[in-house]
């Protein structure tokens, strides 16, 4: 029994310390914009609690992000044309990144934990990315057809959201990702057999 205290004790820590990187990442984030986004570098500390605390606290984390994007008026811009299907795709997609990359790496951390990192880094992203172009088609052809005018882009509005709007930034999340995820995780896996 005090043994599952203790680990529940050292998750609950982990996760608080974790939510308090995702809230600040966040907020710093918001400067650096790779189109009209800005990044997101706070799946890192929800893959690492996802693979170090589970899927719950990685869905947490997911969510923690999510209420940072609203607050901060990172969603400003889709609010305006729909805002419950804005509220309701930006804390899904947190919230699924986050349990998706837990789950991934539950099932795959008894076969080789490396591996279970490098997949969950690559997961994460892409079920952020990929709820988000999905909320797009759904929700906001408008809005995408306007911010694709704006920029100028002469192809379909669908065209502009894979290229314009997701391309680049998930490109770059999922790189920041499987670079260092797996290395936060190792560091943290050395720490505990310390």
């Amino acid at each position: 029994m005090l043994k599952n205290q203790k680990i529940s004790t050292r998750q609950l820590t982990l996760g608080a310390m974790l939510t308090a990187l995702v809230v600040v990442l966040q907020l710093v984030g918001s400067f650096i914009r790779l189109g009209p986004f800005s990044v997101s570098l706070v799946l890192i500390p929800i893959v690492v609690g996802a693979a170090t605390c589970g899927p719950y606290i990685g869905a947490w984390l997911g969510l923690v992000f999510g209420v940072v994007v609203l607050a901060s008026g990172d969603a400003a811009f889709f609010l305006q044309f729909n805002a419950p299907a804005t509220i309701a795709v930006v804390l899904t997609k947190g919230i699924g990144a986050g349990f998706l990359a837990g789950l991934v790496y539950t099932a795959l951390e008894k076969v080789n934990r490396y591996v279970a990192v490098v997949v969950s880094a690559v997961v994460c992203p892409l079920v952020n990315t990929g709820i988000f172009l999905i909320g797009c088609l759904l929700f906001f052809q408008e809005a995408v057809a306007v911010l694709a005018e704006g920029a100028g882009f002469t192809g379909s509005a669908t065209a502009y959201m894979f290229v314009g709007l997701a391309g680049f930034n998930f490109l770059f999340e999922l790189g920041f990702n499987l670079i260092l995820s797996p290395v936060i995780v190792r560091l943290l896996n050395i720490r505990k057999k310390s």
